[in-house]
This record gives structure tokens, C-alpha cells and sequence, in this order.
């Protein structure tokens, strides 16, 4: 088995706290020899049987951007409105999107259909597939915060609704719209958390059973 050194060990679990779900970001161009890099990572991510489910559309029409903003609009009027008082308040502060900015808009699905892996493991658990993408995306994610790079994952949505304004294959299911560009600020701390929303877990917590 390949054996990794201490310091290669303690900068891995280092780049794992840094990453963070990025919202404000530079507008500056992303390298797009750096982003092929980054996007490499789906390529080396494990999937359930091989199938390899992930596909991506990269947003970078100005109409198909529109539209997934006012789908966040909309989608973000409704989560609002299910707040009240002090949390209604909290909520509204929120930046909860870095659409605006962020130069790369990318939408990452699922495809259930895919025949790639002849079923092996999707045949009793066909939500494997969407976990394998889950599990590409996070190497996804770090693999940006190594390039310097900030990534955010937008899931305020109506997914039926981005899918169809979109285009996307009706057997394409979708995991995430993502923006990605330079992040304003690096910080270790999440987001939420430094406004007050809620507090990371310290200790995790482990049933024997």
C-alpha cells in the first residue's frame, strides 16, 4: 500500500479544515488549465459499480444564469417565509448564494439510467449512484481549495424546475448547483457559524451497538 509521510498526512487533514462552502467571491477569471485540474478529481472518485453517474453542465450563458437566479429568488422568498421572529431576521442576513460573482457556475446530476457498471450495487440501492456523485463532488471540493480556488454549493433550488431550464436529460437527476471562483476572504471557520446560524458539532458522537 502507498505509504504517505506525516507532514503529506497533516496537510491533508489541514487542506480538509480550510475547505469551506464559499459565498463572496473575487470576479476575476478562473484559470481554466487550473479548473481542468480540479474537475480531474471526478474522474478519481469511487462510484457504485464502476458506473461513473456524474454529469455536468457548465452554466455559462447569461439566460441560463438568469434563470437559475430567479429560481433562487423564488425558492429563497418560500424557505423565508418558513421563519419567524429572531430566525426570520437572522435568515434574511444570510448572503446564501455567491451567483452573482462567482465566475464558474457549474450543475452537477446524477444520471440514474447510465448503464455503465451493469447495475452492480444500484440494482438494491439505486440511490448508490447519487451518493458516488456526493462522493466526486467532495473530492471536487478539495481539490479546488488546494488550486487556492473557493467553491459553494447553491441548494436553495426547485430541482425539477433548474433541470428543465437547464435542459437536462430527463434521467438526469440533480445534486448540486455550484459557484466557484476566487474566494473574498479564507477563513477556517464556516460561514454560518461565524454569523451565528448554528455551531459545528465539537466532538462526534459514536453508538456501539
Amino acid at each position: 500500500m502507498r505509504d504517505f509521510s506525516r507532514d503529506f498526512r497533516d496537510e491533508f487533514y489541514e487542506l480538509m479544515r480550510w475547505r469551506r462552502d464559499v459565498r463572496h467571491f473575487r470576479t476575476d477569471a478562473v484559470d481554466e488549465a487550473v479548473l481542468a485540474r480540479c474537475l480531474d478529481a471526478f474522474s478519481l472518485a469511487p462510484s457504485v459499480g464502476l458506473s461513473e453517474p456524474w454529469r455536468i453542465l457548465r452554466v455559462d450563458s447569461s439566460e441560463k444564469r438568469a434563470l437559475a437566479r430567479a429560481n433562487f429568488e423564488d425558492t429563497n422568498a418560500d424557505a423565508l417565509a418558513r421563519y419567524d421572529g429572531t430566525a426570520r431576521d437572522s435568515y434574511a442576513s444570510l448572503k446564501l448564494a455567491g451567483m452573482d460573482r462567482a465566475p464558474v457556475h457549474l450543475a452537477v446530476f446524477c444520471d440514474e439510467a447510465t448503464v455503465k457498471g451493469r447495475g452492480l450495487g444500484a440494482g438494491t440501492m439505486p440511490e448508490m449512484r447519487r451518493y458516488s456523485v456526493v462522493s466526486a463532488v467532495t473530492l471536487f471540493w478539495l481539490a479546488c481549495r488546494a488550486e487556492g480556488l473557493g467553491l459553494g454549493w447553491v441548494s436553495i433550488l426547485d430541482a425539477p424546475r433548474l433541470c428543465r431550464d437547464l435542459g437536462a436529460p430527463e434521467t438526469w437527476a440533480l445534486i448540486g448547483y455550484f459557484c466557484l471562483g476566487h474566494p473574498k476572504r479564507d477563513d477556517d471557520t464556516p460561514e454560518l457559524e461565524r454569523a451565528g446560524w448554528d455551531e459545528r458539532a465539537s466532538k462526534l458522537e459514536i453508538e456501539v451497538v
